[in-house]
């Protein structure tokens, strides 16, 4: 994990702000871009989101079975794509 310096305090929301500079390196630089939010220990982790198959982690091809997303491959193995 890289260090970056920057310390941001709540508002009386519990709110903050993630700094322009860490948004354009990350490419969130719309509205419709989203993060992911993970907990390990101590740590709230926030990674840029990325849709992906939720069986193989794909970012290619997919399509929303049931509001899940699967990739065309994952579909064709579990027999998806006869159902659409």
């Amino acid at each position: 994990m890289k260090a970056t310096g920057i310390v941001r305090k709540f508002d009386e929301n519990g709110r903050f702000v993630i700094p322009m500079e860490l948004r354009k390196q990350l490419g969130l630089e719309t509205r419709d871009d989203a993060l992911e939010v993970f907990v390990e220990e101590d740590r709230i982790i926030l990674k840029k989101y990325a849709p992906s198959c939720i069986f193989c982690d794909s970012m290619d091809d997919l399509i929303l079975y049931k509001d899940k997303r699967v990739c065309g491959n994952c579909a064709k193995k579990l027999g998806l794509l006869a159902d659409m």
